[in-house]
């Protein structure tokens, strides 16, 4: 009998491995949490609240985009789960929302996050659970550090390389000038000032006047006052879109016409500039790496016709003129790049491997020439933009598309 009973242990065994075998071989790939034969996970934070909820709208293409592709059969026969949650702009919200994405909805990565501060504070989480944290959507200067953080990458040109852009520009056309400075009080607007003092090098005491402001604020109008009484003649407003429109509004009404720069992140015309008033906007100088379809020149353009027809019939409700919303289509169009680039081995390490081997990658919605390069010592995949002047109720781009990598 116990002879017996051993051999049914080991026919028991045997059946049982075999069994293992054969589920193995009917998966399709090789997966992580959060991906399967039939299903990719992906998370997202965005401020759907509080003093930054005006880019909500990247979130609602983002799942609109993503719904157009689950539609036309998702990537390799996989449908996407896209989970997105609030945060308000709020870097301790942030890293609750992280770990809930993480540890409960085991998502296989967190793709666009929104903000410097929010993404400051979950990057080194990230790292340690070796998720990725991929095309943050903020240009801080430290998501290209692949070095320290392999699970971190940024999409949009870097801001210190815009405001360098911006210095350059200052130095040529204003020599003389006396710049003010608005800036937000944390890394967001600590890192466009260095990219401003690095452009400015040795002449870095043009600026006669730095303010910063705190998201907590009602408002920043004594900031604007403190800027004009220094004397200054030049306003580089490194500030979010809520802020950004109060600054405008304010030097028009105490009658400050100095030349004004705007970082990009606040450069639609919606969140922006209307509620700013476009009379108190002109002549405004930014930068940009997207295609305005509210440009006349982008009425038969290809790509404005096809993201115009994705709107038509999956975010029927998007505000066209909202720069953002561009955004948002082309950064969800990188994410599905690199996924499709994965096949069918779904792990963690693999999308980071894809996500850092694209070489000249158009993406539609791009100024032309603005191409998408990356490798793995390099995690900036934009690093061109082109200057703009609001005229009118629209920008109207000059110069030529300036590749602005730091130190180039």
């Amino acid at each position: 009998m116990p002879a017996i009973r051993m051999r049914l242990g080991l026919l028991s065994a045997a059946l049982t491995i075999a069994l293992a075998s054969t589920s193995a071989f009917a998966q399709k790939g090789q997966y992580d949490i959060g991906a399967t034969d039939t299903e990719i996970k992906i998370g997202n934070i965005m401020p759907y609240s509080g003093p930054a909820s005006s880019y909500s709208v990247i979130g609602k293409t983002e799942a609109a985009y993503f719904n157009k592709i689950n539609a036309e059969g998702g990537i390799n026969g996989r449908k996407i789960n896209f989970i997105s949650y609030d945060d308000g702009y709020s870097p301790p919200k942030t890293v609750e929302q992280a770990r809930k994405l993480v540890e409960s909805d085991e998502v296989l990565l967190i793709f666009n996050s929104l903000g410097t501060p929010p993404n400051s504070a979950i990057q080194k989480y990230m790292n340690l659970k070796k998720v990725p944290q991929l095309f943050v959507a903020t240009g801080a200067t430290k998501w290209n550090d692949p070095k320290d953080f392999p699970w971190t990458m940024g999409w949009q040109p870097s801001y210190q390389s815009e405001t360098q852009i911006y210095a350059k520009y200052i130095l040529k056309n204003y020599p003389n000038a006396k710049i003010g400075v608005l800036y937000q009080n944390d890394d967001y607007g600590k890192d466009y000032l260095k990219g401003l003092k690095d452009g400015l090098g040795s002449k870095v005491s043009m600026i006669v006047k730095e303010e910063s402001y705190e998201t907590t604020e009602p408002t920043i109008e004594s900031h604007i006052v403190n800027l004009k009484a220094a004397g200054a003649d030049v306003f580089v407003d490194l500030s979010i879109p809520k802020f950004a429109a109060q600054a405008i509004k304010e030097a028009a009404e105490i009658e400050w016409k100095p030349a004004h720069f705007l970082n990009s992140v606040s450069s639609s015309i919606s969140a922006t500039i209307k509620p700013a008033g476009f009379d108190n906007s002109q002549g405004i100088i930014s930068a940009t790496y997207l295609k305005d379809p509210n440009d006349p020149q982008w009425k038969s353009d290809p790509d404005i016709k096809a993201w115009n027809a994705f709107l038509d019939k999956y975010y029927p409700e998007a505000n066209r003129a909202d720069a953002f919303v561009v955004y948002g289509y082309a950064v969800a169009q990188t994410m599905v790049h690199v996924l499709k680039q994965c096949g069918n081995n779904l792990t963690r390490a693999n999308v980071m491997k894809q996500a850092a081997s694209m070489h000249d990658y158009v993406v539609a919605g791009l100024l032309p020439g603005v191409k998408i390069n990356t490798s793995a010592t390099d995690f900036a995949p934009i690093s061109q933009q082109q200057l703009m002047r609001l005229k009118g109720d629209s920008w109207e781009r000059f110069g030529d598309v300036i590749n602005s990598d730091v130190g180039g």
